[in-house]
């Protein structure tokens, strides 16, 4: 991590009148100190009767205020705000949602985290348990016997404790839980009894040193020993860069490996920036599919080194096609432990030659200390840089041209000139020549789950963290994320927190369209319907109003070529002054050739 990230800038709080001095302890004061220990700095919340309880003592009891309450609009936007939060600093916030209808509101993005294998600490409140104590008809169609099957599949542990004591272990574990590789959302649920209980005494809490989560576990030593010997024999290793952290150390080792190996690399746009994309061993845009240049690296490697690699059977298949995967692959990942029947977010079972049960950041380093330690031997033969380089200056085009995602890139290059950037989130129809990255926050990675509307709440998240740093947090959205998840951006004005989304807006949900027309040529039917049902349109929605009613600037739309610059000039400005602000932009429908490609290679059945 760097100064950029998890700053611990203040965003803006309300204050509450303070309370009267009273011997009264509840249930909910317990659980609202247990947070305060946890060092949550923040609970996202959009408020209901089953939490009421610990609602009013994270208000009077502890003065809203280590936590700080986020009030969102809805329960999607909480957790989403929470897993932004998770990309940048690695860390759980906590998302308190109502009873069984706000769990259900918020289960898209407790996928998006599961997929992304980021933690969040979920919160629900359920009840009264006790039948005879349920207000006519509400308590009964918000009571659930087991509340958390509702979302058991995509959560790494749920609980529901029935005693103050059982509610301090159940909250420790959870945050252990939610921080141990692989990461993930978890969800801990309290009976609105518990929490109205009026207590003899506040309870001890318990010492949370002694319940943190485990250190990051080492491969065995032979493992190790064997991986690099594999390495240092091949003549084309290739490393695939996946889940990664966000830390800066561990991003120069994964340099210093590739260097030492002279291996070739490809990362991903699935997850965040892994490695320099400049870097002249990084042979292949980042993209969502693999490119034909890609997919070729991917063929002609020897030994294969997936660090936590997203899909990686499917990645393997796309290269190789019907035929075995003919070269040798070692897997570092501890994923496996989170794959269950619900879900096939873990994809396709790899082959494995050597599989390295840790996370990447101490494989990575015990591999860079073991080659130092061994004579120096180049390995394999040289590589020099083979795809295209970010564009130094955007092409030459007329003003009243109309505008593609390339040109937002390069205009959003000149606009942001030296400033370091945090490009939280991207659309599909963003190629990876279009921006290098440089540095582990340059890039955040996905949704993780493919939830549309997580786009802005991510933006929010990410935009907290970042909050007080040098990093300028810019989002560029898709319009149907963005307007699934709009008043997200309310959260972040009311906490008074400064981000930039720009709304590339093709005014479709265009990827179906590409789908329609797929499905229209195999059936030899017109082509020319593929927008109906699909076109955002007659009347198209106003994003700029959208995004001013949330209380942040609006600016838009852009239609031409000769507006956007100076539309996103502005908008910089904007965001530098300390303001929200939303670009609503006009784009040409459409995929990179490298994407189309990529799409083409998963459509005819190589993944």
């Amino acid at each position: 991590m760097d100064d950029n990230a998890d700053s611990g800038a203040s965003l803006r709080r309300d204050i509450p009148v303070p309370a009267a001095a009273s011997e009264g302890v509840w249930g909910s004061d317990a659980i609202a100190a247990m947070l305060r220990a946890m060092q949550i700095p923040y609970v996202c919340v959009n408020p209901g009767a089953s939490f009421r309880g610990l609602h009013d003592s994270l208000v009077n009891f502890l003065g809203n205020e280590r936590p700080q309450m986020l009030l969102c609009l809805h329960e999607e936007h909480a957790v989403a705000i929470a897993h932004g939060y998770a990309k940048i600093t690695g860390k759980p916030l906590g998302a308190i949602v109502h009873s069984n209808v706000g769990l259900m509101h918020a289960s898209m993005a407790i996928f998006n985290a599961w997929c992304d294998r980021l933690p969040v600490i979920v919160i629900g409140a359920t009840g009264p348990v006790d039948a005879t104590k349920r207000r006519p008809w509400i308590d009964w169609i918000h009571t659930a016997r087991d509340q958390a099957a509702l979302v058991r599949g995509f959560v790494k542990w749920d609980d529901q404790p029935a005693s103050i004591g059982a509610a301090f272990e159940s909250l420790l574990r959870a945050q252990q839980i939610a921080e141990t590789a692989p990461m993930g959302p978890v969800y801990v649920c309290f009976d609105v009894t518990l929490q109205e209980t009026r207590l003899a005494a506040m309870p001890s809490l318990p010492d949370l040193a002694r319940h943190r989560p485990p250190p990051p576990a080492h491969a065995a030593p032979a493992l190790i020993e064997e991986a690099v010997h594999w390495l240092r024999s091949a003549k084309r290793p290739l490393l695939l860069m996946g889940r990664v952290t966000r830390d800066i150390e561990a991003w120069q080792a994964r340099v210093r490996l590739a260097e030492l190996l002279n291996a070739r690399v490809l990362t991903d746009l699935k997850v965040g920036a892994a490695f320099p994309t400049d870097h002249p061993l990084h042979v292949a845009p980042p993209g969502i599919f693999l490119s034909p240049q890609a997919a070729a690296a991917v063929k002609d490697a020897d030994v294969v080194l997936s660090l936590d690699w997203v899909d990686l059977a499917g990645t393997l298949k796309q290269a190789w096609g019907a035929d075995a995967v003919g070269a040798r692959v070692i897997q570092v990942s501890t994923d496996q432990t989170l794959h269950n029947a619900f879900s096939m977010d873990h994809q396709a079972l790899p082959p494995t030659d050597l599989y390295l049960f840790c996370t990447p950041e101490p494989a990575v380093a015990d591999f860079v200390q073991a080659i130092e330690a061994l004579p120096r031997v180049l390995a394999g033969t040289t590589v020099t840089a083979a795809h295209k380089r970010l564009r130094t200056a955007p092409d030459a085009v007329s003003a009243d041209a109309r505008i593609s995602i390339a040109m937002v890139a390069d205009a959003l290059r000149l606009a942001v000139g030296d400033d370091d950037v945090c490009l939280i989130h991207l659309p599909l129809g963003w190629s990876g020549e279009m921006w290098d990255f440089r540095h582990p926050l340059d890039f955040i990675g996905s949704d993780g789950g493919g939830g549309i509307g997580a786009g802005p709440g991510l933006t929010v998240g990410a935009a907290i963290a970042l909050k007080g740093g040098k990093r300028l947090p810019i989002a560029i959205l898709g319009d149907g994320d963005f307007l699934m998840g709009a008043s997200a951006l309310w959260t972040a004005a009311t906490s008074g927190v400064p981000f930039l989304a720009i709304v590339c807006n093709n005014r479709s949900f265009y990827n179906d369209e590409v789908h329609q027309e797929r499905v229209a040529k195999e059936r030899d039917r017109p082509v020319a319907n593929k927008w109906i049902g699909q076109r955002i349109d007659n009347p198209a929605p106003d994003l700029a109003m959208m995004a001013r009613a949330q209380g942040v600037e609006g600016i838009g739309p852009v239609t031409t070529a000769g507006a956007l610059s100076a539309a996103l000039a502005d908008a910089v400005a904007c965001l530098k002054g300390g303001k929200g602000v939303v670009v609503d932009v006009h784009v040409t429908p459409g995929y990179s050739a490298s994407m189309a490609a990529g799409i083409t290679r998963s459509h005819n059945g190589k993944t």
